[in-house]
């Protein structure tokens, strides 16, 4: 398959690399049909992000086709259309049952790599470096889906990739941004930055019963955006 691969700073290329395979009896393999490139995949490609390896697959928002399943998971088939979230959870442990999914004990291989940078080891994730696992991303044709029993979100309806790819990272991290926020109704909320993640928290935090949302970035097509697609009063 094709994948587009990691080499070094400023340095990624699409390549031909091997079909990923089921590893465990709670994987699943993907089709890959839509994928995105996150902000946060700057960094790699910047050089920001330690533990990176030469031919590490890149990303971390995909959605895509089950074409095969290891025989534990129950939930999915072949053929089911799924957005996979880019935290890799195993469902099982403390935090998992309390649905804290980013912080699971389990699916992070290399967890003590991660506590020696950060003091603290987040979960497993898709596509983001050695130290969160090494697990190949999905800007690919395939992806390997561990823990598949938990994390794909089944699309059961005809709406196209483009309205639903982002519940895998970024729609929900606009959403918690603004859930954190307490909003209750007729609340005035102010946005800092309307990239894209902003540009959720502003529909989020309408969504949550806000009256106003200030808008507030120094990108001019941002500011119109958030104004004309999300409703939201600017200031440059």
């Amino acid at each position: 398959m094709k994948a587009n691969c990691w080499y070094d700073q400023y340095d990624v290329r699409v390549e031909d690399v091997p079909d990923p395979k089921i590893l465990d009896p709670r994987d699943a393999v993907v089709k890959i049909t839509s994928t995105a490139i996150c902000g946060s995949d700057l960094h790699l490609y910047d050089g920001y992000i330690p533990t990176m390896e030469k031919g590490d697959i890149l990303g971390h928002e995909f959605m895509g086709e089950v074409v095969e399943t290891g025989p534990q998971v129950k939930n999915l088939k072949r053929g089911d259309r799924v957005v996979v979230p880019f935290p890799i959870s195993c469902g099982d442990c403390f935090f998992c049952k309390r649905q804290l999914f980013s912080l699971c004990e389990n699916s992070n291989p290399n967890a003590a790599v991660a506590e020696k940078l950060w003091g603290h080891s987040p979960c497993g994730i898709f596509g983001y470096s050695h130290s969160l696992g090494g697990y190949a991303g999905g800007q690919a044709q395939y992806a390997r889906v561990p823990f598949a029993d938990v994390g794909p979100m089944k699309i059961e309806n005809d709406l196209p990739d483009e309205q639903v790819l982002f519940l895998s990272d970024i729609l929900p991290t606009g959403y918690m941004a603004a859930e954190n926020c307490n909003i209750e109704p007729g609340d005035t909320v102010a946005v800092w930055g309307c990239g894209p993640v902003g540009q959720f928290a502003i529909k989020s935090a309408y969504l949550l019963g806000a009256e106003r949302v200030i808008a507030i970035d120094r990108f001019p097509e941002r500011l119109r955006m958030a104004s004309e697609k999300a409703g939201a009063e600017t200031i440059n």
